[in-house]
């Protein structure tokens, strides 16, 4: 009896001792269950603040593009503001504001320096897409085989064969250049395909034409900083592939366009008075509403006479405003002065301003504003021989003062844009060398007038008289001839632009991208594109964004 006393109390004892250990075996999962549960609820709400300050970098960034867009569309911050390196403006522009530096957001329009050759330099300010050969805008019916394929080859890593694949596949004929390809070459590649034979339509289009890679396309520059990052400069240790020389290769996309274009409007939005207009009388009266008697007698004389002073260019057949075929140029005469008889007086009558008998035409074409300057005019004036001398003279400190009027107002078109001029004061030098005629001092003079110095700030002075091309007058960079020649083809300052906006917090990430084109030729200003390229990385330190050297 006592025996079984004795086991019934082992056994209730055992039990009692399985029954601590199964408790204390749910006391350890229930904890970890509950150190689980409430580290996956940090981890969830880390990646909930991660989430909403990604948000709202993006929506710093995407303010920064509409900001950009509201200061293009206003035709009077065009004209006095800097938007080439302006760190006031466009550098930790307040978007956010807190006690804290991790909740104060910003945004920050970036870009790199064109001429710095070893790629470490930023600015801040926006990308004029005029300082790219613009591919959709080369004069291919102005320039020969030989002109055309030059614009292109003094890119980096740009062949003959190459060049002369991408015009035959952005003109629009079937004919295959001499180092060309056309439908034959296309239709050999699997899977076949036929030639463009039209302008572009995104610059990755070009990865069609034969010959042309990514790696020739977007080069070494794998987060799309224009910088010259220590991964881009280590050979194979890590992407991108890169040739370490110490030398960003930026690829062509740095250098191409489809977008550059200029309005061919005033400042404030008015038309420009066109100076090749047909009818003289109209001509004259726009011009003596302007600026005046002097002004408007010496251009319609200029029209009807010509310049004495002023030699044709060479292939210029004497800027007659010619169709090139006689008996089409004398009907047209025939027809304006018809107009202006009728509109103005009886058959036989003579229509007059300023003491010019307009009743005549207008034989002479102006093909640069720049032939203006220093002219001299001899016409009949009242019925007399006279010598008009032109109001505007190559005085550097009259050029200063004269030429943004001069090209504000006038125009040699009247067609509502310019495509494809290339911006010379943020062009590659690359660029600038494959401009037809362009002298490679010139080329050289442009690049190492920089308009940052050498701390890093803008050169106020040397900005404010770049609005027009006229600085390489001004500063004795070319002469009229070499202008008169170059005009046709270069600006100072084009319509479309590229912004590269960063949404930040002043401490911690993460940091969004945004690549925005902004088309200011019309109004309202349009957004053309704006891609996220966030995945690429920040592409820039923070306190880079704060400085003001952007060094």
């Amino acid at each position: 009896m006592n025996r079984r006393f004795a086991h019934s109390g082992q056994s209730s004892a055992s039990r009692r001792g399985s029954l601590l250990v199964i408790v204390l075996v749910v006391i350890v999962l229930l904890s970890l269950a509950a150190y689980t549960f409430t580290d996956v609820m940090i981890t969830e709400s880390e990646a909930s603040v991660m989430q909403g300050r990604a948000v709202a970098a993006r929506s710093f960034a995407l303010s920064g593009v509409e900001y950009a867009a509201a200061w293009l569309e206003t035709p009077d911050e065009l004209e006095t503001e800097n938007l080439y390196h302006n760190p006031t403006t466009f550098a930790g522009v307040l978007m956010q504001d807190a006690p804290t530096d991790r909740a104060r957001g910003r945004f920050t329009i970036i870009a790199p320096v064109e001429t710095d050759p070893e790629g470490r330099q930023i600015r801040f300010g926006l990308i004029d897409e005029s300082g790219k050969l613009n591919l959709n805008a080369i004069p291919l019916d102005e320039l020969d085989d030989v002109q055309a394929r030059d614009m292109l080859l003094y890119i980096p890593n740009m062949t003959e064969e190459i060049a002369d694949s991408i015009l035959d596949w952005v003109d629009s004929d079937d004919e295959r250049r001499q180092y060309g390809a056309e439908d034959d070459t296309y239709q050999s590649m699997s899977p076949p395909y036929v030639t463009k034979n039209g302008p572009l339509e995104t610059l990755d289009e070009l990865l069609l034409v034969n010959g042309v890679t990514p790696a020739l396309l977007y080069g070494e520059d794998a987060n799309r900083n224009g910088l010259l990052d220590p991964n881009e400069d280590d050979g194979d240790i890590s992407l991108p592939s890169d040739n370490e020389d110490g030398i960003l290769d930026l690829g062509w996309s740095a250098y191409l366009t489809i977008y550059s274009r200029e309005s061919n409007l005033r400042s404030d939005g008015t038309e420009k008075i066109d100076v090749n207009q047909s009818l003289l009388t109209e001509l004259y009266d726009e011009l003596e509403a302007e600026f005046g008697e002097e002004i408007a007698q010496f251009i319609t004389a200029y029209r009807m006479y010509g310049a004495t002073n002023v030699d044709p260019l060479e292939g210029d057949e004497g800027s007659r405003d010619s169709t090139g075929d006689l008996e089409t140029d004398e009907a047209l005469r025939g027809a304006a002065q018809s107009l202006a008889q009728a509109a103005f007086g009886g058959e036989g009558e003579s229509v007059t301003r300023g003491g010019l008998d307009l009743s005549q035409g207008g034989s002479q074409k102006i093909e640069s504003l720049y032939e203006l300057i220093d002219a001299e005019v001899e016409g009949q004036v009242n019925g007399t021989r006279t010598t008009l001398i032109s109001p505007w003279t190559s005085d550097p400190g009259d050029l200063a003062e004269n030429l943004p009027i001069l090209f504000d107002t006038l125009s040699t078109t009247a067609n509502p844009y310019i495509e494809g001029r290339v911006n010379i004061n943020q062009a590659r030098y690359e660029v600038l060398l494959g401009i037809p005629d362009m002298p490679v001092e010139l080329a050289d003079g442009i690049v190492s007038s920089q308009m940052i110095g050498s701390d890093g700030q803008p050169l106020e002075d040397r900005l404010a008289i770049r609005n027009t091309t006229g600085w390489l007058l001004i500063e004795g960079l070319a002469d009229l001839t070499t202008m008169r020649t170059l005009d046709k083809y270069i600006t100072a300052r084009g319509g479309v632009y590229r912004a590269q906006v960063l949404g930040h917090f002043d401490a911690g990430g993460p940091v969004a991208r945004l690549d925005a084109v902004i088309d200011v030729t019309e109004f309202p200003a349009r957004i053309v594109s704006c891609r996220d390229i966030s995945q690429l990385g920040p592409g820039y330190r923070l306190e880079q964004m704060f400085s003001e050297t952007g060094l």
